[in-house]
C-alpha cells in the first residue's frame, strides 16, 4: 500500500481525497490545508495548516514525524519550492496537478526527478490525456487539417485553460485557435475539433465531476511505482501503458 500525502484541500483536493481513501491501494495519511478555506473538521484525514509548513525546515519536521512515499499537490505554484528538498532527499513520488507553474518552476521540478519520480501535468484526468494523445496522432496522420480548440469551465475561472494550451501546443497550433467559455457551473470541457475536406472529427473530453481528478492521481501514482527516477507528464505514462498493452498482445 502507498502512502499519500495530500497537498491542497479545495474543491479538486477534497474530490482527490475521497478517490484515494476508497481505492485500497492507497492510504491516504494526512492533508495540507489552507486553513482559511477548509476548516479544519472537513478534512477526513490528519492535517495540517499550509500556512505551518512555510520552510523547507518545516517540511522536514512534519514529514519526519508523518512519513508518507508520495506527495499529490493541488495547491498553489510556491508549495513545490518549500517541500521540493524533502522530495529529492527522501526519493518521494510527486504527483502535482497544477497548471500555473512558471517555466523556472518546471525547471526545478526537472531538478528534483534526477533523484524521484515527478510527474507534472495541469490537467491529470485519464480522459483528457488520452484526448491529447488521440490528437497528437491524427495532427500527424493529417497535418493539413484545419484545428480549433474550444474550452469551457465554470464562470469564476479567470484565465484561458491550461489544458487547453497544452492541446494546442502538443499538436502545434497557435494558441488564438483556442476558443474560452465560462458558462454555470461546468467543471471541465475541452473538444478538439479537425476539419477536413468532406469531414469533421470532432474530439470531445468533459469532466462530469471533479474526482475524474481523483483517478487520475490514482493512475499515476501506480504508474510512477513501476517507473524510475526521472521527469514524467501524463501522457509519458499513458504511452508506457499503451506499448505494455501492445506487447501483452502481440505475445511478447
Amino acid at each position: 500500500m502507498i502512502k499519500v500525502g495530500l497537498v491542497g484541500f479545495g474543491k479538486a483536493g477534497q474530490a482527490v481525497a475521497q478517490v484515494l481513501q476508497d481505492d485500497p491501494r492507497y492510504e491516504l495519511c494526512w492533508i495540507a490545508r489552507r486553513s482559511a478555506a477548509t476548516p479544519a473538521k472537513s478534512a477526513p484525514v490528519p492535517d495540517v495548516p499550509i500556512a505551518a509548513l512555510a520552510s523547507p525546515d518545516d517540511w522536514g519536521q512534519w514529514l519526519d514525524a508523518h512519513p508518507v512515499d508520495a506527495l499529490v499537490d493541488f495547491s498553489r505554484p510556491e508549495s513545490l519550492h518549500l517541500y521540493g528538498e524533502q522530495v529529492r532527499r527522501r526519493g518521494l513520488m510527486l504527483v502535482s496537478a497544477i497548471s500555473a507553474y512558471s517555466a523556472a518552476d518546471l525547471d526545478y521540478a526537472h531538478t528534483l526527478a534526477k533523484d524521484a519520480r515527478v510527474l507534472c501535468s495541469p490537467n491529470i484526468t485519464v480522459g483528457i490525456n488520452f484526448l491529447i494523445m488521440a490528437a497528437r496522432l491524427l495532427r500527424k496522420i493529417a497535418p493539413f487539417a484545419d484545428v480549433e480548440i474550444v474550452e469551457q469551465h465554470f464562470r469564476e475561472k479567470p484565465e484561458v485553460s491550461g489544458t487547453a494550451r497544452k492541446i494546442a501546443q502538443s499538436i502545434d497550433v497557435d494558441e488564438d485557435r483556442i476558443t474560452s467559455l465560462r458558462l454555470g457551473g461546468i467543471v471541465g470541457h475541452h473538444e478538439v475539433i479537425f476539419g477536413f475536406p468532406y469531414q469533421t472529427v470532432r474530439l470531445i473530453h468533459s469532466s462530469i465531476e471533479r474526482r475524474a481528478f481523483g483517478t487520475g492521481a490514482a493512475f499515476a501514482l501506480a504508474e510512477l511505482q513501476r517507473c524510475e527516477n526521472g521527469f514524467y507528464s501524463f501522457d509519458d505514462l499513458m504511452m508506457r501503458r499503451v506499448r505494455n498493452e501492445l506487447l501483452v498482445d502481440q505475445g511478447h
